[in-house]
Order: C-alpha cells, then sequence, then structure tokens
C-alpha cells in the first residue's frame, strides 16, 4: 500500500512539473504580451478573456518558480565577444543569493532557474539572429544600383 501512496504523490508532482513548464512555454512565447494589453484587446473586441488563452503573471507560478525567476534577474549575463551571442546566465554567485534569500528547497528553484534560462537563451538568441538576418538584408539592398535605404 505504501508504495501506491507513493506513486499517486510522484504522478501529482510531475502533472504539476508538466504544468508549470507549459507556463514558462508560455511565457516566452515569441510576441507575448502583458496580461493588461490581453484585457484591453479583449476589451476593444468586445470578448471575453478566455483563460487559456491569457499570458501567464508571476502569481501563476508556485513559490519556487517566483524565486527562480528573481534569482534569473540577479545573476550577470554571460555574452560571446565577438560574435555577440548570448551565453545565458553566470552561476558562480547562485550559491550565495540561494544562502541570502534563505531557499529551502534549492533543488527545485534551481531546476526552474535551468529552465527559465533555457528558454530566455533561446529567446534573447533568436531575437539577435532576425536582427541580424534584417540588417544583412538591407545591407544587400542598399548595395544594388538604383535602390536606395534609409535607416
Amino acid at each position: 500500500m505504501g508504495n501506491r501512496s507513493r506513486r499517486r504523490f510522484r504522478k501529482f508532482y510531475e502533472d504539476q512539473v508538466k504544468q508549470i513548464l507549459g507556463l514558462l512555454d508560455k511565457h516566452f512565447k515569441p510576441g507575448q504580451i502583458d496580461l493588461d494589453v490581453y484585457f484591453e484587446i479583449c476589451e476593444q473586441k468586445g470578448i471575453e478573456p478566455d483563460p487559456e488563452q491569457m499570458p501567464p503573471t508571476m502569481e501563476d507560478y508556485p513559490s519556487e518558480v517566483q524565486v527562480a525567476f528573481l534569482l534569473h534577474e540577479l545573476l550577470p549575463d554571460r555574452w560571446e565577444g565577438t560574435a555577440g551571442f548570448y551565453m545565458g546566465k553566470e552561476m558562480s554567485s547562485l550559491g550565495t543569493l540561494l544562502d541570502v534569500y534563505e531557499v529551502k528547497d534549492k533543488k527545485t528553484v534551481i531546476y526552474f532557474l535551468k529552465h527559465i534560462e533555457s528558454r530566455f537563451s533561446k529567446q534573447i538568441n533568436e531575437d539577435l539572429e532576425r536582427k541580424r538576418k534584417i540588417q544583412e538584408k538591407r545591407g544587400k539592398a542598399g548595395n544594388k544600383p538604383g535602390i536606395s535605404v534609409q535607416g
């Protein structure tokens, strides 16, 4: 009987983690808007806000994930110098921050911090790549005779 209870708890926990990771995916979705903007759009269109379509807010996350977001903001960024790619957060001060904020469940916070960092890094690098391609197109268009490009 004891094993059955543990399996139920594990299943519940796994479902919670999947739900939180889904919220993180939604949070870092390209073009994601603020909740206030979402409400304004719904009001302008005269439609009822759909909880499934609403952008997540910090209140939607458990406290461990909120702490992970806080730590993510506090950690310094790492950039690759020559190409300008974002390499993620510098984690050397993480232990100190966990102690200063007296984080009890460090494993869970670090787990979600790494997921936040992964999604954030991907988003930053995709934005940089998109901007680089736009600059390349502008540069190529500027080299063609008879075409002027204004910045």
